[in-house]
């Protein structure tokens, strides 16, 4: 009789966390409350993390305590809301002092954004969004100004989120795909075709484009490193006056050599 596998060589073996034990729900509802904190929202009320978060206000209510007394969120009372404290800006310090792949991958990103005057950036997935692990802001345009290490952006609409997802497993693309189905609503079966689209050019070509905010193209490509560990990797710029088909190519063109580059410089670091 075959020896079942424990979870832990499940997860070595499969390249994805495996454990049959049940986890807590109430930390991850707490932990729910702390994602909710984004740029340009420093103060939440109880009402505020109640709505972004779909959960009742007393629950709310007995979560911030809890996060308070641990020193996660204080209490601002001029605001009359919570703020995150400054124990979740040690763990973004321990997170940043961990990516040794974005290091190794920066100075590559640099070189191409300042010797095209354009934007590039990397990113990872996290739930239902894309969030940027560092980006290089030298496009002429400000439209992208605002997108710095930590930004979120979604995941169906845009060239990073879509080449991310292009690299994903079939089976974890495909939960992805419903959990972010559920979330557009009406607007999924356009979405949907834009995505399968974007599919098949990063199939061909080895890039896909979109036009998530208005006035501006962004090229995306994926990136992996050699333990598995997957990222997008995207350029963006204006949208140009002339034609839009030659603009694509040729910076499909630079993204694509970019990842194969950062994927040569991980594979002699790792």
């Amino acid at each position: 009789m075959k020896q079942a596998l424990s979870t832990r060589a499940e997860s070595r073996a499969s390249g994805s966390f495996v454990r049959t034990s049940p986890g807590s729900h109430s930390l991850e509802r707490g932990l729910g409350l702390l994602r909710a904190f984004r740029l340009g929202s420093v103060v939440l009320t109880n009402a505020d993390l109640a709505a972004r978060c779909g959960l009742p206000r007393s629950t709310v209510s007995r979560l911030t305590r809890s996060l308070v007394d641990a020193g996660f969120l204080s209490y601002d009372h001029g605001e009359q809301g919570y703020r995150l404290s400054v124990a979740c800006l040690s763990l973004a310090l321990s997170y940043r002092a961990g990516q040794a792949a974005l290091d190794a991958a920066l100075p590559l990103m640099r070189g191409l954004a300042e010797g095209r005057r354009i934007n590039v950036g990397l990113a990872v997935l996290d739930q239902t969004e894309m969030v940027y692990l560092d980006s290089v802001r030298l496009g002429r345009s400000s439209l992208f100004r605002r997108l710095v290490p930590g930004s979120r952006i979604p995941t169906a609409t845009t060239a990073l989120g879509r080449a991310y997802m292009s690299s994903m497993p079939a089976g974890e693309r495909q939960a992805l795909l419903r959990r972010l189905a559920a979330e557009q609503g009406s607007h999924w079966p356009r979405i949907q075709k834009e995505i399968s689209a974007s599919f098949r050019d990063l199939k061909q070509h080895g890039y896909c484009w979109a036009e998530w905010q208005q006035g501006a193209v962004a090229i995306a490509a994926s990136v992996r490193e050699p333990g598995g560990q997957r990222y997008a990797l995207n350029v963006s710029s204006q949208i140009p006056n002339g034609p839009m088909e030659p603009f694509i190519a040729s910076h499909g063109k630079l993204v694509r050599e970019l990842a194969k580059a950062i994927e040569v410089r991980w594979q002699t670091l790792f």
